[in-house]
């Protein structure tokens, strides 16, 4: 469930004025900025960047990209775009960093649906001249190049049915080729990038039950190197991203500095989707609630922002 609390009676026209004055003149009200775009979901915000463009002749991201700054503008920035141009954007940033921050793609790759990953594939040729996969190849290597190309270029199956003797006979395969520790045999490529999400469900559970230990606890191993880690998310990420999410934002909080980059990712791109689910399993997990962990770790316009996301009144 989502944790956004959307405004149900809004008018584009009256949010588009509101957020002008709140950027003309001497300094930003960046507390009525976050009142009107903290409280408007995907299609509000598509709604308002309209109304303010018509209305002043100048584009609502590129004004607000001028009146803010620091990681607070980084939030409001990616918040207002359209779902699918977000994570194109977040896949470009992933792309172009010194040493590719490739979990940024496995999520966007495994945990979006056939129909969004593709979107997301159109917003990115749309806004930067190039297709993902031609980037992604272009900035990687390798074994690395072999599994991320094949994730951000499948369109799997997306519905529930199971073949079990399959489910069986490819948890076997997996199982022979890490335990001869061939983690970049085809076959394990082949199997996470094409597969059903129901289907690799079904063939995990499989592993766990006939060779008593979970597939992503096999790829844990001390010295692991990059393609193991990134198997490991890329099976995190299948089996419950939810779970997932909670170490990305666990790890992002506990860490010597805060990863404002993975908070903000986080609490962006779930916000309307399942973020409240996402607050229960870290209050599980840790015994403080998000809001509460957010809050002690962030500060000033950044962390009002965040925590109106996070539906803290």
């Amino acid at each position: 469930m989502a944790t956004l609390i959307a405004s149900e009676n809004f008018s584009p026209i009256e949010d588009a004025e509101v957020l002008r004055k709140s950027v003309k003149g001497w300094g930003t009200d960046e507390k009525a900025i976050i009142s009107i775009l903290g409280h408007r979901n995907a299609a509000q915000r598509k709604q308002i960047r309209l109304s303010y463009e018509q209305s002043y002749q100048e584009d609502l991201l590129k004004r607000l990209e001028s009146e803010l700054s620091g990681d607070f503008e980084k939030a409001v920035y990616r918040w207002i775009l359209d779902p699918a141009d977000r994570d194109a954007v977040l896949a470009h940033v992933a792309i172009k960093k010194s040493g590719c921050n490739y979990n940024v793609i496995i999520e966007i790759a495994t945990i979006l649906s056939p129909e969004e990953l593709f979107a997301v594939r159109k917003a990115y040729q749309v806004r930067y001249k190039h297709s993902l996969e031609e980037d992604l190849a272009a900035h990687t290597t390798g074994d690395i190049r072999k599994l991320l190309v094949a994730l951000v270029t499948a369109y799997r199956y997306d519905g529930g049915e199971i073949n079990a003797k399959l489910a069986k006979s490819e948890a076997d395969i997996l199982h022979d080729a890490i335990k001869d520790k061939a983690f970049n045999h085809d076959e394990i490529i082949r199997i996470l990038s094409t597969r059903s999400k129901t289907q690799l469900m079904a063939t995990f559970n499989h592993y766990r039950d006939d060779h008593k230990i979970s597939i992503s606890k096999t790829l844990l191993e001390e010295g692991a190197d990059d393609l193991q880690k990134a198997l490991h998310v890329v099976i995190r990420c299948l089996n419950d991203h939810k779970k997932y999410f909670e170490k990305v934002l666990r790890n992002g909080i506990r860490r010597l500095g805060t990863d404002e980059d993975a908070l903000t990712r986080v609490i962006v791109t779930r916000a309307e989707r399942d973020l409240k689910d996402i607050k229960e399993v870290y209050y599980k997990k840790n015994s403080v609630p998000l809001e509460h962990a957010v809050a002690k770790d962030t500060s000033g316009d950044y962390k009002d922002f965040l925590l109106t996301l996070l539906g803290k009144e």
